[in-house]
């Protein structure tokens, strides 16, 4: 789903077949702003207007405008993990609110393909005189033992 922005408020960009129209409703507020379009192209312009009468209307009506999210929230999660990430926390001298905020920044701002797992590593092999020196390639995997097996004497 795409997700519409505007003066620190975010919404919705559906389409409906039934309808033959854009459509959106405004995100994290418990009031229910919807907006529509004709076309995708009119859909900001309508999300846009939409705010700007949610803030007009939250004035005239003299209640303060929702902001979008506070920063709590509840998590349910087995025992089993809950116990585990509190004995990790405590190992590492943090509180589970740390654990949980380093485990969302990692699930938000790091995607999977944006890590590297690969793993090089370099074997000295001193025999006598000899020194062989074998490096591994990720990309030909457990292959270089097998090269190194074959190429020190023992």
């Amino acid at each position: 789903m795409d997700i519409l922005k505007y003066k620190d408020y975010e919404g919705t960009a559906e389409l409906d077949m039934v309808r033959r129209v854009c459509r959106g409703k405004i995100l994290f507020i418990d009031d229910l702003v919807t907006y529509e379009a004709a076309s995708p192209q009119g859909l900001q312009g309508e999300f846009e207007a939409a705010v700007n009468d949610y803030l007009e209307t939250c004035k005239e009506l003299g209640r303060k405008p929702q902001k979008a999210l506070k920063g709590q929230f509840n998590v349910r999660i087995s025992p089993e993990l809950h116990r585990a990430a509190v004995l990790q926390a405590t190992k590492d001298g943090v509180s589970l609110n740390d654990v949980v905020t380093k485990a969302i920044d990692a699930f938000v701002n790091v995607r999977a393909a944006a890590i590297n797992h690969n793993v090089q590593v370099t074997l000295t092999v001193h025999q006598g005189e000899a020194v062989k020196t074998l490096t591994s390639n990720p990309a030909i995997g457990p292959q270089w033992e097998r090269l190194a097996n074959a190429n020190v004497q023992h």
